[in-house]
């Protein structure tokens, strides 16, 4: 399966025909290769300390001074990141100039993380399942 085709399903319609993710993105987490493997073009811009923070076990400022992917500034709304099977990190972004908010999860696997970003109407709970099923693809990949 190419990245590609990992992108494609991230940015797929669910079962009830919408298409909540708007932005995806995988990236590289093992320590000295942090970097992304595959984005769409609203997460390009993701760099290799943003991954870094990401990928980190000590999290803990994320509740405080929330997290930024892409450039964009997220607060933490839960992290479960390393809770198994859940293996999920759900943030919002901050307002963007029309006072939009966007969901936001975060995937990890021993080797990668999964980033997506919801459009405006998404719920955290689509965008959750959109990511754990492609988290659970990679694991059972040994990724």
């Amino acid at each position: 399966m190419s990245w590609e085709s990992y992108i494609d399903a991230l940015k797929a319609a669910d079962l009830n025909g919408t298409v909540p993710v708007a932005e995806a993105a995988i990236c590289g987490i093992l320590p000295g290769q942090e970097s992304v493997w595959i984005s769409t073009k609203g997460l390009q811009n993701i760099t290799v300390d943003e991954i870094k923070k990401l990928g980190a076990k000590d999290r803990s400022s994320f509740a405080q001074n929330g997290v930024y992917i892409g450039g964009i500034r997220c607060r933490l709304i839960r992290d479960q990141l390393d809770l198994d099977p859940v293996f999920a990190l759900d943030l919002k972004t901050a307002a963007d100039g029309e006072g939009n908010t966007f969901g936001v999860c975060v995937g990890k696997t021993k080797t990668a993380v999964v980033i997506v970003k919801g459009n405006k109407e998404a719920s955290g709970g689509q965008l959750s399942n959109k990511v754990f099923r492609v988290i659970e693809h990679l694991k059972k990949n040994n990724m």
